[in-house]
């Protein structure tokens, strides 16, 4: 095993969750070390998150907690300790920076001394509902010590590292959160599937007297699907359908199809509850394409919004007879567009003061955005600390205490940071012609929602969500930090060392913090320290703001008066 000079203890201080809302400080927990191939690290900064708020209440019942069943097998998971699925107590924590201190003697990718940043998702490694992913069914950064495996922190579809290298002119809190911005930043440059999915299975159901057109137009480069099941009420319908020259399925009705199975999608017809009972049969991924001939629907349409953000399904529609139509209006991605008319909802928090700053800091011209709360406080904070940013970058920017500005301006992009799935159906009638919805803020899996598809539909705008990020999105952030176009550091709120961490679960619980909370583990009893308290609680870490903002001066005090003196610094 290869070590750093510095003396790692034998026990530390951690956060533990041992059940549904348990959580523990564990004031020696031992710090396990390395195997042949692993690699521990020891933790400058760890950001809490929603997230994590969600897996202290769900614990065990969080997809990512499960066990993993794909991937990677039994017996090398088996000599991983920090290995946690299921009912055993993990260390929360995924907005993580750490260095490594020491290595197994078969770790050849990962070097003693590296300061790097925690891409949190393991997606090559499945549990039954999503994948494996640090700070969940592997222990997380909410202590000083973290073990690894380079077995596990290796993308095999890339060969890139989980591990992602940062130089030391980064404050370790604009390294951690590189991570939750890269979630912001996937949600942009996501790449949409704009024709039928190649070699996938598609759904034709078709309603009597709609045309079926289009179809083969709608076909990827890359080939047809494999498969087309058809649920068709007339003759002409079904000879459409099998002149594709794909293998045929045809059903009676959709009842007896299964749920889950189909890319693709395609209702010819205008009926609610015929595009109803078609939201469980799209796939993660999917896309459904509804083809409405020139009729209306003429009502509101219950639509599973929750699949849209977590399990990434679109739906797309046109007035006219041709399914192509409407695969030709999907954008070929989530980015903004110059001129572009923002409104972010949820600005307040967290997440939406990042898509606010992300969408000031762009360069595109012409832009304005619009940014909506209902926490007065919440406003306040995020007006003050974009003022300058906005003003530097030509940027005219709005904040407003209100749930939807109330002016009945409508929005050519709008952005929906709040997790209430009521939104979305005001998002939709606020949207300019070509609209964009970002769905970002996750509901739970099976919330639906009505919304006025008919309006969607006319006006041929596209809503969609994204959920985490991949190392690419983190590279594109990493860049944009080191070039000086953002700075991740712009959106704390709070300071904490491990005593203070129950505290901020609670905070981000209540809302009662605009930003983000930074734990630093070697600061073991101090407690959660929002910056607008910092000039009475800690003056000489006040004193070193700059204009009011976490940066690498007051970190570098904070950890020279409040870290663990018997440990280094970072």
């Amino acid at each position: 095993m290869k070590e750093s000079t510095e003396k790692i203890p034998e026990t530390q201080y951690a956060v533990q969750l041992v059940g549904p809302g348990r959580i523990e400080l564990n004031r020696a927990k031992p710090v396990d070390r390395p195997g042949p191939h692993q690699i521990l690290a020891r933790i400058e900064a760890t950001a809490l998150c929603f997230s994590d708020l969600k897996l202290v209440k769900q614990f065990s019942e969080h997809t990512r907690k499960g066990e993993i069943v794909q991937g990677i097998d039994r017996k090398t998971l088996a000599e991983i300790p920090s290995y946690v699925p299921g009912e055993k107590p993990t260390v929360p924590g995924h907005e993580t920076a750490c260095r490594i201190v020491a290595v197994g003697e078969k770790v050849r990718r990962h070097k003693v001394g590296e300061r790097c940043l925690v891409q949190t998702d393991y997606r090559s490694l499945a549990t039954r509902g999503s994948v494996a992913a640090f700070g969940y069914n592997f222990e997380g950064g909410l202590q000083e010590y973290v073990l690894m495996d380079e077995r596990v922190v290796i993308d095999p579809k890339t060969d890139k590292r989980y591990l992602i290298g940062v130089g030391e002119e980064m404050s370790a809190a604009a390294v951690c959160l590189v991570e939750p911005w890269a979630c912001v930043e996937d949600s942009y440059v996501t790449v949409e599937r704009r024709t039928a999915k190649a070699g996938g299975a598609m759904l034709v159901v078709a309603e009597a007297g709609h045309a079926v057109a289009g179809l083969a137009e709608s076909f990827s480069p890359d080939g047809p699907p494999a498969e087309v099941t058809m649920v068709c009420s007339e003759e002409s319908q079904r000879r459409a359908v099998k002149a594709l020259g794909a293998p045929t399925v045809e059903k009676r009705g959709v009842e007896g199809l299964a749920n889950e199975a189909f890319d693709d999608v395609i209702y010819f017809g205008a009926r609610a509850e015929g595009i109803e009972r078609l939201n469980d049969k799209l796939a993660a991924g999917g896309i459904i394409n509804i083809v409405t001939g020139g009729r209306r629907i003429g009502g509101r349409v219950s639509v599973g919004v929750g699949r849209i953000h977590y399990s990434m399904c679109r739906w797309v529609g046109t007035t006219g007879e041709s399914a192509a139509e409407s695969y030709g209006s999907i954008p070929a991605s989530g980015e903004i567009r110059p001129g572009e008319k923002i409104l972010v909802i949820g600005a307040g928090g967290p997440m939406g003061q990042m898509h606010v700053i992300r969408n000031i800091c762009s360069g595109l011209g012409g832009i304005s955005v619009t940014a909506t709360d209902l926490d007065p406080r919440r406003v306040k904070v995020l007006g003050e600390k974009v003022r300058t940013l906005a003003a530097a970058q030509g940027v005219p920017v709005r904040p407003l205490d209100a749930p939807m500005p109330r002016d009945g301006e409508e929005y050519s992009y709008i952005v929906i940071a709040a997790p209430a799935p009521e939104v979305t159906t005001e998002a939709i009638d606020r949207a300019t012609r070509g609209g964009i919805v970002n769905l970002f803020a996750g509901v739970p899996i099976g919330t639906r929602q009505e919304l006025d598809l008919d309006r969607y539909i006319e006006r041929g705008c596209f809503l969609f969500g994204t959920s985490g990020s991949v190392i690419r999105d983190m590279e594109i952030v990493l860049a944009k930090v080191r070039s000086g176009r953002l700075d991740t550091a712009r959106s704390v709120d709070a300071i904490s060392g491990m005593a203070g961490v129950a505290d901020g679960i609670e905070a981000i619980e209540k809302r009662s913090l605009a930003g983000k909370i930074v734990v630093y583990p070697s600061c073991h009893e101090l407690g959660l320290v929002a910056l607008a308290e910092m000039g009475r609680r800690l003056p000489n870490v006040a004193a070193k703001l700059d204009g009011g903002q976490w940066g690498k001066e007051a970190e570098r005090e904070l950890l020279a008066t409040e870290g663990d003196t018997e440990r280094p610094k970072v």
